[in-house]
């Protein structure tokens, strides 16, 4: 639990610090969009719920935060810690850790340019504690464009799990129109680890645009998974 609490206040002050403080949130996918340069982003559910079967936790918090080192190139590192509700789930957990590059490779609507951005985002998955032993790697490919209805991004992603398994995971997000101060938002991915379990999901909600550097979400994800259902509440 202390470092629960330590991660947590690491957050709150990025947060207050850093010149930009914009989510991409709540989405497993992502955009073909990085963080200025000098510039960190913050990305933060304070409090998530998780249900998957029988099984019950707290993502408290689901933290990722990047930082612009270059033009068109951001570093990013991520994590969740886990609070097992049921017997399951290990009581607490740091999972789902990342180190990563992004990068832009065209720039395009999302750039304020013509034609669609594309992106890849590639890293290293790092062991978890208490949970997700081992190292992997990941590749993303992305790409996104902007119309005045809205935005779509797609994402084609492979990973060698910590496990050593073969993943690959498609995804598409949907939002509404950029210029709304609260647009819907939903995406739908399918994912499958060749040798553990196959996953389709789709997640409704909205993301509010307090300011130009400050955006709250909410979202409702629903998935099977092996033939089971989970749920998830989502907010940030």
């Amino acid at each position: 639990m202390r470092a629960a609490g330590a991660v947590a206040a690491l957050a709150a002050a990025l947060t207050s610090w850093c010149g930009e403080a914009v989510a991409y949130r709540p989405f497993d996918g992502t955009d073909a969009a990085v963080a200025e340069t000098g510039e960190i982003e913050v990305e933060l559910g304070p409090v998530e719920y998780l249900r998957q079967g029988a099984e019950r936790a707290l993502l408290a918090p689901d933290l990722r935060i990047n930082y612009g080192f270059i033009a068109g190139w951001e570093a990013a590192l991520e994590g969740k810690l886990t609070h097992g509700l049921t017997a399951g789930i290990p009581g607490t957990s740091l999972v789902e850790s990342q180190a990563l590059l992004k990068g832009v490779l065209r720039e395009g609507t999302l750039q304020e340019k013509p034609g669609a951005s594309i992106a890849t985002e590639f890293g290293i998955l790092l062991p978890g504690i208490n949970d997700q032993h081992g190292t992997g790697a990941v590749l993303n490919g992305i790409v996104s464009h902007r119309w005045d209805w809205g935005t779509v991004h797609l994402n084609a992603q492979i990973e060698l799990t910590r496990q050593q398994h073969a993943d690959y995971f498609l995804d598409t997000i949907v939002e509404g129109p950029h210029d709304w101060p609260v647009r819907p938002v939903a995406e739908f991915f399918y994912e499958s680890d060749v040798s553990l379990f196959r996953t389709g999901s789709a997640l409704l909600g909205a993301i509010w645009q307090v300011q130009d550097n400050i955006a709250v979400d909410f979202g409702l994800r629903g998935a099977r998974i092996n033939g089971q259902t989970a749920g998830e509440i989502r907010a940030a």
